[in-house]
């Protein structure tokens, strides 16, 4: 057992990149439950991410810092990275890398942590190697491997490259979350099991909220935390069917809900719902599956290969089906939705990983 007083002196930094929401819902699980393992932990958390949304997923008190040390790329929309626009952030972003690198590990110093573990930004990892600090990383992808795949025929590409891989193999550990990809540059991976929180069945409370009829399905728009600009107002109206959609994308019609209002948490959403409409995403899939929703996605476009192993875990784990894009466009999804719905259900998975990913980061805060 554990003791409270050796405890209270633990101090775990946490860098949460705010490209989308999937990387808190990655890092919420894990620290939940560490925050179960080391009573007293002491957390702070950097991120871009809005603080109501990361107190809605950590249960744990926490110290938030407000920062960017991560951009990923820059995105048109949810489902298109700007090429151009990433390409001169990058070159931007490394310009001066040596700077960036001390600047980061005097900031380390001063905060002091024990450790730090960071979902999936490289700087904290090449800041805290530079000011002698241990350091983990986390989650299903890598930014040097994307970085590669979209920019490794550049002529400008290698060096910026070269030091995304050295901070992460610069890392005590990399906790590779299932489903991921191979990362094959890494010799510090270590696999755990699925990570996703579960939700309550609130199905009857929301069709009572919303005013759906017996008979009704009602499918959850979610595309992760970025815009998609659905055209949702030119969808046909098809019966017996109800959507729930982010206000940003939620037309004025009678069979479509606004669920910011409901302040339900996502996961009680995706418990409650008949299906949700996403694209490929590490958050999505896996919270989707492991709360037994049925998936209709979207392919992202090919400048993204995460997503061919999130696609062959979610086909093994949960109903689900792939809808063209066009398709989607025209808001023609009742023959794909109907075809999902006739799919056996599969077993749910079980999402052991938060339990694991904790208990390896425990290992370094004796």
């Amino acid at each position: 057992m554990i003791e409270t007083s050796k405890t209270m002196s633990r101090h775990l930094f946490v860098d949460i990149s705010a490209h989308g929401f999937g990387h808190l819902a990655q890092a919420a699980p894990v620290l939940n439950a560490l925050a179960r393992r080391l009573p007293g932990l002491r957390l702070t958390i950097r991120s871009g991410l809005p603080l109501e949304k990361m107190r809605s997923r950590i249960d744990a008190p926490f110290a938030a810092l407000s920062g960017h040390s991560d951009f990923g790329f820059v995105m048109v929309d949810a489902m298109r990275i700007d090429r151009a626009a990433s390409g001169a952030a990058y070159r931007a972003w490394h310009a001066d890398w040596e700077h960036r690198v001390a600047a980061e590990a005097a900031f380390l110093r001063d905060l002091s942590p024990d450790l730090a573990l960071s979902d999936v930004a490289y700087l904290p990892l090449a800041g805290a190697a530079r000011a002698g600090i241990p350091a983990l990383s986390m989650c299903s992808l890598n930014w040097a491997d994307l970085f590669a795949h979209v920019f490794g025929g550049e002529a400008w590409a290698g060096p910026i490259h070269e030091q995304i891989l050295a901070a992460y193999r610069g890392a005590e550990c990399f906790i590779r979350l299932t489903p991921a990809m191979p990362m094959p540059g890494l010799a510090n991976t270590r696999a755990v099991a699925p990570v996703a929180a579960l939700g309550r069945d609130r199905r009857a409370e929301l069709r009572r909220r919303i005013g759906a009829p017996a008979g009704e399905r009602v499918v959850l728009i979610a595309f992760g935390g970025f815009d998609k600009d659905l055209h949702t107002a030119r969808w046909p109206v098809t019966p017996k069917l109800r959507y729930l959609a982010p206000q940003s994308g939620a037309a004025a019609r009678g069979d479509m809900t606004a669920l910011e209002p409901l302040r339900m948490p996502f996961t009680d959403l995706l418990r409650s719902v008949d299906a949700v409409l996403t694209k490929p995403g590490y958050g999505t899939f896996t919270e989707a599956a492991c709360n037994g929703a049925p998936v209709l996605y979207v392919r992202r476009d090919d400048d993204w290969p995460e997503q061919d192993c999130l696609i062959a875990w979610l086909e093994k784990n949960a109903r689900c089906r792939e809808v063209a894009s066009a398709a989607l466009t025209r808001g023609e999804l009742g023959e794909d939705l109907e075809r999902l719905w006739r799919q056996p259900r599969p077993q749910a998975p079980r999402p052991q990983g938060a339990e694991q990913a904790a208990r390896l980061i425990a290992a370094y805060l004796p």
